[in-house]
Order: structure tokens, then sequence, then C-alpha cells
């Protein structure tokens, strides 16, 4: 039997429009739309057999059950619940169509191929056609652009229950900060003895004075609330290239940060003023500078950089130490690689295990008899406090056992985090 016998054994089976007979078809043409290929082939059959073709209100369909004739209704009632007519408007360029089929709708199509003897999976499926149309509908009405990755809001019509299901996917914002003052934590630290409540029972939590964190301020507390409120989001996170220690500035080009924003109403942002606004709120305790829209794979991109980083430490010796010691000891951390148990002052976070990284480049300045100021280009993950005290042995070398006197950093500096320009400049991973 050819196609056009298919068709007539299709159409006898009871009203069928054009678009669900096309449909079973799909896979045996291109460059049509199912309702379009649908009356094309009954057309054929009727020229064929001189006879009128049939005209099938899709509302008298036996598979469809009406549905087909219904596109431009569902692509209006998600336009609906991103457009402000009901509710917030939402910003966004790229959308995403998905539909739950009706059960009795799917179970119709099956007794279709069944009676024409065709394959199960032969032409279209029910679902994939609504996805088609109602998008192409959407993408006309709102002047936005289908995704299949990633879009900025994704949608499912669910037919039976009669409802639209509206997503909107995270905005995220990348760019580097610089950390100027010390004693602020990368991101919000909750309070350990109450769980970030602020309460204790029914008193006031001692430990943070009711706050709930640990620290007043976080680089995430003096960053991420300006852009949650620029984009009218409902939730933000922050995601940093690795973190400093809470005592530590991190100063230099700044370490590479992403803001994601859960929700956002607005995703147009101007990210200049945006810089600006960050720096103001943020007072001089942290800078932000770079800021660019990004997209979702700059979270896993940062979060994942293998940079090395270049450290200045102010250090103490417990005992007097000569300037050609001090040169000698820094001479043989150059190039070296060293193996550090997980550090004391991190063992309740850590996992307890040897890790090997290298000393790139190290150099010293003598202050005094008991104190120096050493630079360290490390590799990423390199302990530097423990590089220079030993932490009773659990780093190996470190300058305390090079010298052989006991030393500890009494400030520490982060001047670069390099290596992250290659993976970052990619055009790809910004809008």
């Amino acid at each position: 039997m050819g196609i056009l016998d298919d068709a007539r054994g299709l159409t006898e089976g009871g009203p069928l429009c054009d678009a669900c007979l096309g449909r079973v078809f799909a896979d045996r043409s291109y460059g049509l739309t199912n309702a379009e290929r649908g009356r094309s082939l009954r057309v054929a059959a009727a020229l064929e057999d001189d006879e009128e073709p049939a005209d099938v209100d899709p509302a008298d369909c036996w598979v469809c059950e009406g549905l087909c004739g219904q596109f431009d209704e569902w692509a209006e009632r998600a336009a609906a619940t991103v457009d402000g007519s009901e509710g917030e408007a939402v910003e966004f360029e790229t959308y995403q169509v998905g539909t739950r089929a009706p059960p009795l709708v799917e179970e119709n199509e099956a007794l279709l191929r069944e009676m024409a003897e065709l394959p199960e999976d032969a032409g279209e499926p029910f679902k994939s056609e609504f996805n088609r149309e109602v998008g192409k509908r959407f993408g006309r009405l709102t002047d936005t652009t289908v995704d299949f990755g990633r879009p900025d809001v994704q949608f499912v019509l669910d037919i039976d229950d009669d409802s639209v299901e509206t997503e909107v996917n995270s905005a995220f914002v990348y760019g580097r900060y610089r950390k100027l003052v010390r004693d602020i934590p990368q991101t919000e630290w909750p309070c350990r003895e109450c769980d970030g409540s602020g309460r204790q029972g029914r008193q006031t939590c001692d430990h943070c004075g009711g706050s709930g964190y640990l620290y007043e301020d976080s680089v995430e507390g003096l960053s991420a609330p300006v852009v949650l409120d620029v984009m009218d989001g409902v939730e933000s996170l922050f995601h940093g290239a690795g973190r400093e220690d809470v005592d530590a500035l991190m100063l230099g080009t700044g370490r590479p940060f992403v803001i994601e924003v859960k929700e956002p109403r607005r995703r147009d942002v101007d990210v200049e003023r945006l810089e600006g606004d960050i720096n103001a709120f943020a007072d001089g305790k942290v800078e932000v500078e770079g800021l660019r829209l990004a997209e979702h794979d700059m979270v896993e991109r940062v979060k994942s950089l293998d940079a090395s980083k270049t450290y200045r430490a102010e250090v103490e010796f417990d005992a007097d130490v000569s300037e050609a010691a001090l040169s000698e000891a820094v001479e043989e951390l150059v190039g070296a690689t060293v193996e550090q148990y997980t550090p004391q002052r991190v063992d309740h976070r850590r996992a307890n295990l040897t890790r090997t990284r290298h000393v790139y480049d190290a150099s010293a300045e003598r202050v005094d008899a008991r104190h120096a100021t050493v630079e360290i280009h490390g590799e990423g993950g390199l302990y530097i406090k423990e590089l220079v005290s030993g932490d009773d042995g659990r780093t190996e070398p470190s300058l305390a056992g090079l010298l052989g006197v006991s030393a500890v950093v009494t400030a520490l500096d982060v001047l670069a985090v390099e290596g992250e320009e290659e993976p970052f400049e990619r055009e790809e991973c910004f809008r």
C-alpha cells in the first residue's frame, strides 16, 4: 500500500483533522506543518477518487479531541504568565515549551497507527507537535527565540490539568572582587551556635548577638543583595573561584566570582551601573570590576578554576634570623614540591589527607631580625600559613623548618589569582 492508501484508511475510522492525519506521516515528507501535510494527502486522495476533499474541524477529531485547534490559545496563555497580564512581567530572550499530553490522546494516537497497520513510532508524537506549534506562536507573540538548551523561561502545558507551569531560569553576573579589609568572609557565615536563627531557645544567641551570622559583613553580603534587587529576583547565590582566609585581603586584579539570581524578572541590566552600585554599597570594604552578564556554564567554570595564586605574608619569627639564612631558606622553597597534611585550623571541615602542591616562586624581604615580608607564587590549594609555620610538622618543607625557628603569619594578602583569562574570555560564556 502507498501513502495515499494509508491516508484513506485512516480517514475511514472517523473524523480526523488535518494535523492528526499529517502527523502520522511526518517522517515521510519535510517542509510542511502536519496540518498542511494532512490537507495535501486528503486533497490528493480525493482527486484520485474524483471526490471532494472533506473538511474536518479539529473540534470533531476523535484523536486530538480539538486540541490541534488550540495552538493559538495555549500560546497566548503561556505569554500571559510572563507579559504582566497575570502578574509581574518577566524579561527574557529565549524560551522552551513542553507538553504533558492527555493519556486518552496518546491512546487514540496508538489506536490510529494500529488501524493503519503502521509502526508505533511512525510519524511524530502528539506532544512534539504541540510543543512546536505552540512554541512557534509563542515566539511570534513575544518576539523571542526558542532555546533547547537552557532558555531564560520554560513552560509546561499540562493539558489535562488545564494549566501552564512557568519556570524562570536563573540569571548570572560574572566579575572579580577585591576584599580591602580583613575579617570579612567571602560568603555569609551562619552562626554555628544557633544555626543562623539568631536565637537559642527563647533567648537571643550570645555567640552572634542575634544576627545569625558570625561576621557582620561578607563579600557576598556586600554584593549579591544589590544584584538581586536590580534583577528583581527571589534569591541570590554567590559562587567564587576558591576563597581566601577570612583575615586575608584579596588585592590585585581580584578573584573571579559569579552571582546567580533565581527567578529574575529583569535580565537586561546596565552592568557598568550595577558595578558602581555595588561599590557604593560596599563602602570601601569590597570592590568589584569587570561585571558581565554570563551563562549558566560560567558557574562551573569559576568553581572548577585551577588557578595559581600569589601571596604576600607578613611573618614573625620567635628567634633572630639573619639575611643570609632567610635568603637561603626561601631559595630552598622555589620549585619545591610540598606535602601538606590537612591543617589543624581547617581539619573540622576538610577531609584528613595529604595534599601535594608546588611552589613556583618565592622571595623575601627581611624587615628586622624577627620580621620579614615573604611573597609566594604557588599552585592552587597551597596553604600559605602552614607553608610558613610548618603546622607542627604537617607541612614539609616549610619556612620555619628550613630556618630552624618558629614562624607565624601575622598578615596575609592575596595579590593575584592567575590563569583565569583563557577560560573566561571566550564570548560564548557571556551574553
